[in-house]
């Protein structure tokens, strides 16, 4: 199954460039109304304008613009040093909602929040655990 994550966002170019510099990859694809970051071979996450799923689906949607900076998604991204990563996304104007610290789970995790107010996380098993 190939899986790909659709964040909606204010501003794509804004948000293209942000996670361009906190993944440290390009997009695949960047076109007016839609910017793709493939993860992994099943993994892409997708950027689309908040006008363009407005205009995709019409008035059915409740208007994504109504809940910006509000929560609506978490990306939990497992990444060889989420230090790193989370340090990168606060230079590039993410807010910490919280540091890199072992979780209950078995993960080493630190949240962010992104400039369009979706949760980003970066972790990694804490060493020594057992749990997958």
């Amino acid at each position: 199954m190939k899986a790909n994550l659709i964040l909606y966002v204010k501003d794509q170019h804004v948000s293209t460039v942000f996670f361009q510099k906190v993944l440290t990859i390009s997009p695949e694809l960047n076109v007016p109304g839609m910017t793709e970051f493939r993860l992994n071979d099943e993994t892409v996450l997708g950027l689309m304008p908040e006008a363009g799923i407005k205009r995709l689906l019409g008035d059915i949607l409740p208007d994504p613009e109504k809940a910006n900076g509000v929560p609506r998604a978490e990306v939990y991204l497992t990444v060889d040093d989420p230090a790193a990563f989370h340090k990168r996304a606060l230079d590039n104007g993410a807010t910490e909602l919280s540091p890199l610290e072992p979780r209950g789970w078995g993960d080493d995790a630190a949240y962010s929040l992104a400039p369009d107010g979706h949760v980003i996380v970066f972790a990694r098993k804490t060493q020594g655990s057992s749990q997958t």
